[in-house]
């Protein structure tokens, strides 16, 4: 698969597109009594024992880390949501089933530091890795249609992490096919689409989120 064999390929590298969905919301069952907390993304609680409120996913896996609270998992992440949406994907080889934008980054870090608050976590951890390899799959077939005459690409509803993999792959084959073709289409080879991506450094944005 592209950008799975050379990691040069894909836009950001996993942990940065980790990193974007720490900011994704979630809902959090606190076990303590604590006043707001306030960051420079916004401000969260207050807290009470056992009332159901929304945070961040970063803050909720950081008060999981302290035993301060449970995850409540979304409710695509259950086995009956993820049991029909595993069989939509096998039933529809050219389109893809909504999900989350980050759904595949939110399940790992659900996975890694909540796996007690997922009811039958094995289970759904075995559908999601389904659910990639076939999605993965109908991304592969589809990029085997591109040719000379294809001028773009639609591929609805993937998530963040296909479209990091994807994209580079199909802009370089298509510009490909346009200077071969067309050369005059082509003024400047070196576009900031072959160019490595300029990241900017993200490290002290975590520290940042707290006042």
């Amino acid at each position: 698969m592209a950008g799975q064999s050379d990691p040069h390929l894909s836009v950001f590298s996993a942990a940065e597109v980790e990193f974007l969905a720490e900011d994704e919301m979630v809902e959090i069952v606190p076990n303590m009594k604590m006043g707001p907390l306030n960051f420079i993304c916004g401000d969260f609680g207050p807290f009470r024992p056992q009332i159901a409120t929304e945070v961040p996913l970063w803050l909720a896996v950081a008060l999981k880390k302290r035993g301060k609270c449970t995850i409540r998992p979304p409710q695509w992440l259950s086995v009956e949501k993820l049991t029909q949406v595993l069989e939509a994907e096998r039933d529809s080889p050219r389109e893809f089933q909504p999900l989350p934008f980050h759904y595949v980054e939110i399940s790992r870090l659900l996975f890694d530091h909540a796996r007690d608050d997922i009811p039958d976590v094995y289970m759904v951890r075995s559908l999601i890795e389904d659910i990639r390899y076939v999605r993965f799959s109908k991304v592969e077939s589809g990029l085997e249609t591109i040719s000379g005459r294809t001028h773009a690409v639609k591929l609805k509803n993937l998530s963040a992490m296909e479209v990091n993999i994807v994209r580079p792959f199909v802009v370089r084959t298509l510009q490909a096919f346009y200077k071969h073709d067309s050369p005059q289409m082509i003024q400047h080879p070196d576009t900031a689409a072959n160019r490595p991506p300029q990241v900017a450094d993200r490290g002290p944005r975590r520290d940042l989120r707290r006042r």
